[in-house]
């Protein structure tokens, strides 16, 4: 499957590095292709740099790791991905009284909006529960961190379940995309913790289950 991964800062370079030993071809979409910092991510994941809308247009799966205060335009300015499973590993965040918070909740969701941008798209959150670091370095903890993912469609759902397995992550599914309402806010959770009660970003939420009774 071939992938186009979205946005360079530090969520996209993250999972560039996380795929690249999964024998998917990746797609970087930059808007400055030879820019320093994307010619070194390029080299060092063998990736191909395209504009962002190229690389969308050329992919099965559409990764989208942006600033969601940038999300609308640049999701318009990819074309009709109709057809095309498209990642929203964004959080709907931005600073609401001075302090980093959730903008969207309770009636709706960000992966809610995103598909209404995207109505031919196979749209499916997930990926937004942990810090760029996780993401790039699932495999190295010690437990096997777990990824919730919610979507309608499901076949996009198990594709994306095989990419985030690929990253070191248990692929959880929490339902169809209005589940993102529950999704969102957890990555709330992992910024609280991780940023403002000092607890660092090395870290994520795991899945630890009871041991069978002796038999």
């Amino acid at each position: 499957m071939q992938i186009a991964i979205i946005g360079t800062g530090q969520v996209g370079n993250a999972l560039s590095r996380g795929l690249k030993n999964g024998g998917h071809p990746l797609i970087l979409g930059a808007r400055d292709p030879h820019s320093a910092e994307v010619q070194a991510l390029k080299d060092e994941t063998g990736a191909v740099v395209r504009q962002p809308a190229q690389a969308a247009q050329s992919a099965d799966c559409v990764i989208l790791a942006l600033p969601w205060t940038a999300a609308e335009t640049a999701i318009a300015a990819l074309g009709d991905l109709s057809g095309r499973i498209v990642i929203d590993c964004m959080n709907p965040l931005s600073l609401v009284n001075g302090a980093l918070s959730l903008t969207i909740g309770f009636s709706t969701s960000g992966g809610e909006i995103v598909q209404k941008w995207l109505p031919g798209a196979r749209v499916v959150k997930t990926l937004n529960q942990v810090g760029a670091e996780v993401m790039a370095a699932a495999r190295s903890l010690p437990q096997r961190p777990v990824m919730f993912l919610a979507g309608e469609d499901t076949a996009a759902k198990v594709a994306v379940s095989g990419l985030l397995t690929d990253l070191g992550f248990e692929p959880l599914d929490a339902g169809d995309i209005t589940k993102s309402r529950l999704l969102e806010p957890l990555g709330m959770v992992w910024i609280n913790q991780a940023i403002f009660r000092g607890m660092g970003r090395d870290w994520a939420f795991a899945v630890t289950r009871m041991q069978e009774a002796s038999r």
